[in-house]
């Protein structure tokens, strides 16, 4: 039986256990509506529905991440044209339809609504090659790690205050091992005090603890300053024992994730051109490779930039012209990758500390002079995988015509 439609539209909003499905056709008619469990047999089955509507079918989703790994998997797999609308997008756009409630079939049919009066307005959605797939793991899974490190120094920093507050002050848990290897054994003054700074110098040696004499005569100083026993300190010191246990597994996790993630961007071809940039590690540009994929998404280099949040908006209006601001939607994670290898880079001698000291000559700030900088190295970052050219400091010489 051939199919009523030529074409129709399936907005889909997409979720972790279930998905919501709406089909429009060309005059904006919802052809159904259903519920889709986040299952093969079901999403096959979605698609089966589908084809019988039409011959030609455009999906649209809301959600390019892990969630709706298994439905761009298999809607790709079976040739099916998929494109992603921003939630932002759907977000706004439903105030323009009937009824101020808001339920999985609305944003669905919102969806496929945007996707059928804006055909060339939003971005195709692909499978990711297996090498970016794994980095885009890897890499989410090291933030997740990073951000339960915050959270573990915080709370660990939080009972020391209410143990010893000379003793919190004195480490930077967050940056030196050291302090934490000794929070394992010895949490409160009196603990410090009755071992001394000799006998704790050689405890932390024993443990390979790098200037344990340091660790240990500040430590020391620090529980001589206070000889009050605060309340609950018997309690605490033992809760700061258990987070300074977790706190050194956590950290041979981050390791281990860190090599595995310089492991698996050393096995892509680009991996050599974007290290050669100063400023872009392993483990920025597996990060950048995870979230830009091959670049084949971005026409020129402004868009890329744009995308990064580093780009300025217009926003003119009668005769306000050449009026630009901040934007304020694009990919925080990264912007910070830009950022952050401009601020590596800018600390060593080349062309862009050099830039970076002109900018701020020209009276920007710090974090307007590394903006600029950012923004001057997207341009270089884009133009170096296509061509496959090392950086180097001297511009490429070109021929005369």
């Amino acid at each position: 039986m051939s199919a009523v439609h030529e074409r129709i539209w399936v907005g889909i909003d997409a979720g972790k256990g279930h998905h919501w499905a709406v089909a429009v056709d060309t005059d904006g008619e919802t052809l159904f509506s259903t519920k889709v469990i986040n299952d093969e047999s079901q999403i096959l089955q979605l698609i089966d529905t589908a084809r019988e509507k039409a011959d030609e079918i455009r999906w649209a989703v809301d959600i390019s991440g892990r969630a709706s790994t298994l439905l761009l998997a298999l809607l790709i797999a079976h040739g099916q044209h998929v494109v992603y609308v921003p939630g932002r997008t759907v977000n706004r756009m439903s105030g323009a339809y009937r009824g101020e409630g808001k339920t999985d079939a609305k944003d669905a049919r919102v969806i496929a609504d945007q996707a059928r009066m804006r055909p060339k307005g939003f971005a195709r959605l692909n499978t990711p090659p297996e090498l970016v797939a794994t980095l885009q793991v890897l890499t989410n899974y090291r933030a997740d790690l990073i951000a339960d490190r915050v959270r573990l120094i915080n709370r660990l920093r939080d009972l020391l205050v209410g143990i010893c507050p000379a003793l919190e002050r004195a480490f930077d848990y967050s940056a030196a091992k050291g302090p934490v290897v000794m929070l394992t054994e010895y949490q409160t003054p009196a603990a410090l005090r009755r071992i001394g700074v000799k006998r704790l110098t050689t405890w932390l040696e024993r443990r390979k603890v790098r200037g344990a004499d340091t660790v240990a005569a500040k430590a020391v100083e620090a529980a001589q300053s206070q000889t009050a026993e605060l309340p609950g300190e018997k309690r605490a010191a033992k809760l700061v024992c258990d987070l300074a246990h977790q706190l050194l597994a956590l950290d041979e996790r981050i390791k281990d994730n860190d090599r595995e993630i310089r492991e698996t961007f050393r096995a892509d071809e680009r991996a050599e051109v974007i290290e050669s940039m100063p400023g872009m590690g392993p483990i920025l540009g597996a990060e950048f490779v995870a979230i830009v994929g091959d670049l084949s998404g971005y026409l020129d280099a402004g868009r890329l930039a744009s995308h990064a949040g580093l780009a300025p908006v217009a926003r003119d209006s009668g005769r306000r012209t050449g009026n630009h601001h901040r934007p304020k939607r694009y990919h925080r994670r990264l912007r910070y990758v830009f950022y952050l290898a401009a601020q590596t880079a800018m600390m060593r001698p080349g062309p862009s500390r050099d830039y970076y000291l002109k900018k701020r000559g020209e009276g920007l700030l710090h974090t307007q002079a590394l903006l600029a900088l950012a923004r001057r190295r997207v341009d270089v970052l884009w133009a170096m995988p296509r061509d496959k050219r090392l950086f180097t400091s001297a511009p490429p010489a070109t021929q005369a015509a």
